[in-house]
């Protein structure tokens, strides 16, 4: 559910205070923590570093992101693969694929 036009877009006050102290063509990473925090216009063209729980991952913002969250550019989760039986096979079926070719060149 999204925010009431009323109240307008939520902006972390201490990270809209380190954008606006910075200029446009220092290329310094901004740290933060507030992953709820929405894009606004002022930060098109920074480099924010948005922490995921383990790390900072950098996102650039670009003009598309604006009224998007700072979240949504940072995942949380690392996909790996879908499990079962069917997965199972086709991995091992690559394995063997790639075990037969190199005695195919010899």
């Amino acid at each position: 559910m999204s925010r009431s036009l009323k109240k307008g877009p939520y902006i972390d006050p201490k990270l809209l205070e380190k954008v606006l102290s910075l200029r446009k063509d220092e290329k310094k990473i901004i740290k933060t923590w507030a992953r709820h925090s929405t894009i606004s216009p002022e930060m098109m063209g920074h480099t924010f570093g948005v922490h995921n729980g383990k790390e900072f991952v950098a996102v650039y913002v670009s003009e598309d992101m604006i009224g998007h969250k700072l979240g949504e550019f940072s995942p949380t989760t690392k996909f790996i693969r879908h499990g079962g039986k069917m997965q199972k096979a086709i991995e091992s079926g690559e394995e063997q694929k790639v075990v037969a070719t190199p005695k195919a060149k010899k």
